[in-house]
């Protein structure tokens, strides 16, 4: 993948365990993997997802020019390798002239074409629309100022596609991978109109599996082999059975009755289940933060409430006595082990460098900002509601939050905080609406460069981050991906300086880098953890 993609070493993988079970093996025209989820499927539309089940789901279901083997982004529905000029604005992508829909018509560049320009339209209200930026005309179009029709990607032949950036980008091509840049097949997605993808039924499919009885807001589902899928004799796993568990004891349960080969397990749970043989640790590039939003909550507006806020959270005592997963403390929004310079700097951890003080518990200077903050905003009370998902984890970590920010309270000022637990689509839907005070939050890699969190946080970019801009991050963001994108140092430079900006003014409070402990089954062989923070099951079996 990365001739021409600087600086980076792909985020580390996980390969869960590994050793066989000793006993005589199934063929492989019977092997399943029953995993756990942890919410519904929100979308399947490729172009309205936005959390991590959905972009699982279509991992496993569709393919897209480039697909993460381990560390090394390879060929998928593309045969080879972009051709690119030397400006770095144009690369050409050959298609697989063997790929093929579920329904046996062939993958074209024209479902490419229509696929990326659909995400664009504003008819679509792709929330993900805005990664496209650096295509050409894209950033127009987004603006409202050109057609989405214009956006500079063409099928020059059936199985040829190009495109056109506005401006070098060094993160294109691990970028692609993920599922927004997926393919469609124009005839099944006009068919069906706006009930497209709104059950399992109204879909093709080109990737290694096909979803099946799934209808909208199902807790289960299934994913069985794609015969159709070029690379299909290397999907051994036949397959895939998802089930929502939000709870640790079930997930405990199941696994133990065999019901289910891989859970997540926190807390209590985790810590006991170290012994036991399945137990591994699957290290994530998704980092979970608090958004607050200052036009609900106007001392969220007040930086020093905000540093006060973060340094109240014990982030260790946190992790090990609440989430006990292996997890580790965030000390920047951005992850470490994902990013690299060319001598083998980690990205976070430089990052963090002369910042960390704002990421650490410290009581006492936590109560003197607040006093100073509240006084500068004229206001004796902090009440605001705390936004969560209703999983297990959230639960225990708003519980936590709680009695952390509590102890701001004293001296004439209050802190009154209130938990809201919702679902999944309703936490996106009040995300994506600002209508929140507090939100925990989270983000993961879709590549593994920090712009892909960095960006996030721009004040021309609609997020979950309600509280905070700031002009100077708007330049070193815009000059990290503009005047200075071709110079590997000034480009690292930039984002530098914007992540300790953000981070000293806690424009989003990070809390932890997710390490998710799991129980899994020692038959399973091959099902890896890659860089754009997926699970990969081509090459994967569990014979039992």
């Amino acid at each position: 993948m990365k001739k021409k993609y600087w600086a980076m070493a792909a985020a580390a993988i996980a390969i869960i365990p590994l050793a066989a079970c000793g006993k005589s093996s199934s063929s492989s025209s019977s092997q399943t993997i029953s995993k756990m989820t942890n919410d519904v499927i929100a979308t399947m539309d490729s172009a309205q997802f936005t959390d991590s089940v959905s972009s699982q789901a279509l991992t496993d279901t569709m393919a897209g020019l480039y697909r993460y083997k381990g560390k090394k982004l390879t060929p998928d529905m593309a045969k080879s390798m972009a051709t690119v000029s030397k400006d770095q604005k144009t690369y050409t992508f050959h298609l697989r002239k063997d790929a093929k829909w579920s329904d046996g018509k062939n993958v074209t560049a024209q479902d490419f074409e229509y696929a990326w320009k659909r995400v664009v339209n504003p008819a679509t209200k792709s929330p993900y629309a805005y990664i496209f930026s650096g295509i050409k005309n894209a950033d127009a179009i987004l603006a409202g100022k050109a057609d989405y029709k214009t956006l500079g990607v063409k099928a020059t032949s059936k199985y040829t596609f190009q495109v056109q950036l506005d401006r070098p980008m060094p993160y294109f091509e691990s970028m692609i991978c993920l599922q927004t840049f997926d393919p469609l097949e124009k005839s099944t997605v006009t068919k069906y109109g706006k009930k497209y993808a709104n059950t399992s039924k109204q879909m093709t499919f080109n990737g290694p599996y096909i979803l099946k009885n799934w209808s909208g807001a199902n807790n289960s589902w299934t994913e069985v082999k794609n015969p159709k899928y070029w690379n299909a004799k290397n999907v051994h796993v036949t397959k895939l059975k998802y089930q929502v568990v939000k709870e640790n004891s079930t997930a405990l349960n199941l696994y133990e009755s065999g019901k289910l080969d891989d859970v997540s397990v926190t807390g209590s749970d985790a810590q006991q289940s170290k012994s036991e043989a399945g137990y591994n640790v699957v290290k994530q590039n998704f980092v979970t933060y608090l958004s607050m939003n200052k036009k609900q909550v106007p001392e969220f507006g007040n930086t020093k409430v905000r540093q006060a806020l973060s340094m109240t959270i014990n982030r260790k005592e946190f992790i090990k006595k609440v989430l006990g997963d292996g997890s580790t403390p965030a000390q920047t929004p951005v992850p470490t082990n994902m990013m690299y310079s060319d001598s083998g700097k980690d990205f976070g951890k430089e990052a963090a460098k002369g910042v960390t003080e704002y990421t650490s518990y410290n009581i006492a200077k936590a109560k003197k900002l607040f006093a100073a903050g509240m006084k500068e905003m004229g206001s004796s009370k902090l009440d605001f509601t705390l936004i969560t998902q209703d999983s297990a984890s959230d639960k225990s970590t708003s519980e936590y939050l709680q009695n952390a920010f509590s102890k701001l309270a004293g001296n004439g000022l209050t802190v009154n905080v209130t938990v809201k637990s919702v679902p999944q689509k309703t936490w996106l839907a009040l995300g994506d609406a600002h209508n929140y005070g507090m939100m925990i939050g989270l983000w993961g890699a879709d590549y593994p460069d920090s712009s892909n969190f960095l960006n996030r946080w721009t004040s021309t970019t609609a997020d979950f981050a309600g509280a905070w801009n700031n002009k100077e991050y708007d330049k070193l963001i815009a000059d990290a991906a503009g005047k200075d994108v071709l110079s590997k140092t000034k480009r690292w430079n930039d984002l530098q300086k914007a992540t300790k900006l953000i981070t000293k003014d806690m424009g989003v409070i990070p809390i932890y880098q997710w390490g998710s402990a799991h129980l899994t089954k020692t038959s399973i062989k091959g099902m890896q953890y890659v860089p754009n923070s997926q699970y990969q099951y081509i090459g994967a079996t569990n014979k039992k």
